[in-house]
Formats: C-alpha cells, structure tokens, sequence
C-alpha cells in the first residue's frame, strides 16, 4: 500500500528522522527512538532522502515493511 512518508516516520527538527512504529528495509529491522541522521543508511537507504517521498508497504506481525518509494 502506498503511505506518506510521514506516515512511518517522524522528521525531527534537526532534520533526523524516527520510525513510529518497528520497520524492516531489505531485511534490517529497527524500532521506535532509533535516530537516523543524514548520510546514515538503514538497510542500504538513506531514509533523510525519503522524506518527502511516498513509500511502498505493508504490514506484517505489527512491523512496517518499506517495499520501495515512489518518485
């Protein structure tokens, strides 16, 4: 299903960004209050480029899965 990106994550005023929820990229999960800077990549993706994308998900067992973005 396709979701804003601020949907699953919450932008931080210093431009870092945290999962509302537990999320999986390309295998790698991670949690709420994990912080991700710009140039910091998750699971091979620099989610700080993602923020004004819409993601590809769904949702299994209560994790997200980010399946891609939309340009």
């Amino acid at each position: 299903m396709r979701v804003s990106f601020s949907d699953v994550f919450d932008t931080n005023p210093n431009g870092s960004v945290t999962p509302k929820a537990p999320v999986k990229i390309n295998g790698m999960t991670m949690g709420p209050g994990v912080v991700f800077t710009s140039g910091v990549s998750f699971g091979g993706v620099d989610l700080t480029a993602l923020a004004d994308k819409d993601l590809e998900v769904e949702q299994k067992d209560g994790v997200i899965h980010i399946n891609g973005h939309y340009p």
